[in-house]
């Protein structure tokens, strides 16, 4: 093979082997607004497990539902909760709350900022301000099971 195919063929091995579950996650700059697309899908995941702010930044985070099945069946959200709180328990009572599309009323101090209930090829879109107070903020996606399944993740105050 050619040295001028050869170089090109093993660039794009290296960047395909860079990609994996662990760069699941995001760095917002220092300045301006910290901006997040997130997309959920019918297999329970979100892209981003895992992203980091600075102190009381401008955040704003996009959730887009990539699946196909009906609402029904397969909603997605999006739920800042505060430090401290158990996610668990929160989704947990989640279960019971369809009226408040699977955000509990009575918990409703637990929760920093959430994104509306998404069906098939929804978006919503969130602005809020990111904690003062350093440390692990968890998010899930509070439709029944898919905590569960895996879809949490925790936003990094710094």
């Amino acid at each position: 093979m050619k040295k001028h195919l050869i170089l090109p063929l093993l660039a794009g091995c290296l960047l395909l082997a860079g990609c994996g579950p662990k760069d699941r996650q995001a760095t917002a700059p220092a300045s301006a607004v910290a901006t997040f697309e997130f997309t959920a899908n019918d297999l329970m995941k979100y892209n981003l497990t895992r992203i980091e702010v600075k102190a009381g930044q401008e955040v704003k985070v996009s959730l887009t539902n990539m699946g196909n099945m009906p609402k029904a069946a397969m909603a997605h959200n999006w739920v800042l909760l505060k430090k401290g709180t158990d996610a668990k328990a929160f989704v947990d009572a989640a279960v019971m709350a369809m009226a408040t599309d699977y955000v509990p009323a009575a918990l409703a101090d637990q929760v920093i900022i959430h994104t509306k209930l998404l069906g098939p090829k929804q978006s919503d879109e969130i602005s809020f301000k990111a904690p003062t107070e350093p440390g692990e903020y968890p998010f899930v996606c509070s439709f029944p099971a898919h905590f569960l399944a895996g879809m949490q993740g925790v936003i990094v105050v710094k």
